[in-house]
C-alpha cells in the first residue's frame, strides 16, 4: 500500500516515520501540525558501529524517510490511541508500533495489518529510534528549562561564582565541559570515545551539587516550620523567598545538565554496544525518574510548609494586621515559583493542576479573609464604639415627656428638674412640718401662759 507512515511511541513521546510529504500529510490531518515537534534526523543511524546501520537492522533505503517527534499531549495520545497501537514482538520495552495507510479516495488514515518488517528494518533499529525519542524528550526537557533560567531573570553563573562551596564552585566546569560534548555530538552526529571521556567523570559533581541545593531547599523549610511568632514568620519567609529561587535554579541546572549527560551516554552505547541499548535506555529513564521524585518530594514539602505559613496568618489576621497579609504574599510568591518549576521538570504526580488550583484558590480565599476579618473588626470596634458613646450620651439626649411626639428636654435635665423637685418638695414638706410644730408650740406656750395669768 502506497503511503504508508509509522506510528511509534514510547510513553512519553510520539514518532511519526514515512515520506516527507505522507508524514507532512498525517501531522496536518491529526491536528499535530500546530504540536512543537522535532526531526528525528533518521540518517544518523547509518553512521553507528562503523557498518552503515548493520548491526542495527536498518533498511538501506531509510536516506528516503523522515521523521518527527512530538510529546504525547492531548492531541498525540489521541493519535495513539485510536489507531492502537502495539508492542512489538521480540521488539524494546515500553515501546508500542502501528503502520498506518491512506488510500487515495479515502480521508482516513487506516490501521495495516501488522508484519515483522518495519520502514526501518530490524528490531534493532526500532530499538535505536526508542533511544533517539527518549533523547528528543530529554533535550525538550533541556529548552525547558533554559526558557525557565530566563524567565526568573537568574544569572545561574553569578549565583555559583559567588559561592564559597567549592561544591558550587566546581559546577561551572561541568558546565563548559558537558556543552562542548554537545556541540561536537551535534556536528560529528556520534559520541567518540575520545568525547566520552571527557564527560563521564562529571556526573558525581552534578549528583553532589544537586544533593546540596535540595538539602538547602529542606533546611528552609525546617526554618519555617520552627517559627512561632507571625512577626518572625513573615520576615523569614520574604528572606526565604529569594533563597528559594536561586537553589531551584541550581537544581534547574544541574538536572539539565544530566539530561545532557544522558543524550551523550546513549550515543555512545548506540555506537559501542548496540545489543545493551534497550536495558541501558531504561536504566537512565528509570535512574531519571527517581531523580525526579526526590526533587517532586523536597519541593512539594516547601508547598506544604507554604499552606501552614496561609493558614497560621489567616487565623491570627485581626491580632497581626499587617505581620499576617505580608505572611501570606510571601507564601504566595514562594509557592508560584515552585509550582512553576515543577511544571518546567516535568513533575507532574496525577495532582499537580490540583495542587496549582488549590494554591490560587488558597490565597484568593486568604485575601477574602483577610477582608472578612478586617471588615467584621472595624464593624465590632464601630458596634463597640457606638454602644459606649449611646451610654455615655444617652442621658443627654432629648426625649418626649409629655407625650405630645415633640422632643422636650434630655434626659438628664429631666431627671435633674424631677430629682430638684422631689428635692424641692421634700424640703417644703419637711419646711411645712417644722412650721406646723412651730406653730403648734406657739399655741401650745400661748395657751399655757394665759392659763397662769388667770390662775
Amino acid at each position: 500500500m502506497s503511503n504508508e507512515i509509522e506510528l511509534v511511541s514510547d510513553g512519553d513521546g510520539l514518532s511519526v516515520i514515512g515520506a516527507p510529504a505522507d508524514v507532512e500529510r498525517f501531522m496536518l490531518s491529526a491536528g499535530l501540525d500546530k504540536v512543537p515537534s522535532r526531526d528525528l534526523d533518521l540518517q544518523r543511524l547509518r553512521s553507528f558501529s562503523g557498518t552503515g546501520g548493520a548491526a542495527l537492522g536498518v533498511a538501506a533505503d531509510i536516506a528516503q524517510n523522515s521523521g518527527r517527534w512530538v510529546k504525547l499531549t492531548e492531541e498525540s495520545a489521541k493519535a495513539v490511541k485510536d489507531f492502537g497501537l502495539m508492542a512489538v514482538k521480540d521488539g524494546p520495552a515500553n515501546v508500542r508500533h502501528a503502520m498506518i495507510g491512506k488510500p487515495g479516495d479515502i480521508q482516513q488514515w487506516l490501521k495495516i495489518e501488522q508484519t515483522a518488517t518495519t520502514l526501518l528494518g530490524g528490531p534493532f533499529a526500532l530499538a535505536a529510534l526508542g533511544t533517539m525519542m527518549q533523547q528528543r524528550a530529554m533535550q525538550e526537557q533541556m529548552d525547558a528549562i533554559v526558557e525557565y533560567l530566563k524567565e526568573i531573570d537568574e544569572k545561574l553563573d553569578d549565583i555559583l561564582r559567588a559561592q564559597k562551596d567549592a561544591v558550587l564552585a566546581d559546577m561551572i566546569g561541568v558546565d563548559l565541559v558537558i556543552e562542548e560534548a554537545l556541540t561536537v555530538r551535534d556536528q560529528v552526529g556520534r559520541v567518540s570515545e575520545i568525547t566520552w571521556s571527557k564527560v563521564q567523570a562529571t556526573g558525581l559533581t552534578i549528583a553532589r551539587t544537586q544533593a546540596y541545593a535540595i538539602r538547602q531547599l529542606d533546611a528552609i523549610a525546617d526554618k519555617l516550620e520552627k517559627k512561632a511568632d507571625l512577626g518572625d514568620i513573615a520576615k523569614a519567609t520574604k528572606e526565604a523567598e529569594p533563597r528559594v529561587r536561586e537553589w531551584l535554579a541550581v537544581i534547574a541546572r544541574t538536572f539539565q545538565l544530566q539530561d545532557g549527560i544522558s543524550v551523550l551516554e546513549l550515543d555512545r552505547v548506540l555506537d559501542a554496544s548496540p545489543e545493551d541499548l534497550d536495558s541501558h535506555r531504561l536504566g537512565l529513564r528509570t535512574s531519571r525518574q527517581n531523580r525526579l521524585d526526590l526533587i517532586g518530594r523536597s519541593t512539594a514539602r516547601l508547598l506544604t510548609q507554604m499552606d501552614a505559613t496561609v493558614q497560621r496568618a489567616n487565623a491570627k489576621v485581626l491580632l497581626n494586621p499587617f505581620d499576617a497579609p505580608a505572611a501570606v504574599k510571601s507564601s504566595n510568591q514562594v509557592a508560584t515559583g515552585v509550582l512553576d518549576f515543577r511544571g518546567r521538570l516535568g513533575i507532574e504526580s496525577g495532582h499537580e493542576a490540583k495542587d496549582a488550583k488549590r494554591w490560587s484558590q488558597a490565597f484568593v480565599e486568604a485575601g477574602e479573609k483577610v477582608r472578612v476579618s478586617a471588615t467584621e473588626g472595624a464593624a465590632a470596634a464601630a458596634r463597640f464604639s457606638t454602644s459606649t458613646v449611646d451610654r455615655a450620651t444617652e442621658a443627654f439626649r432629648a426625649v418626649d415627656i409629655d407625650g405630645d411626639g415633640i422632643p422636650d428636654k434630655p434626659r438628664a435635665a429631666a431627671a435633674a428638674e424631677e430629682a430638684g423637685a422631689a428635692l424641692k418638695g421634700a424640703a417644703a414638706g419637711v419646711a411645712g412640718a417644722f412650721g406646723t410644730l412651730f406653730a403648734r408650740n406657739q399655741a401650745d406656750s400661748a395657751t399655757d401662759g394665759a392659763t397662769a395669768d388667770e390662775s
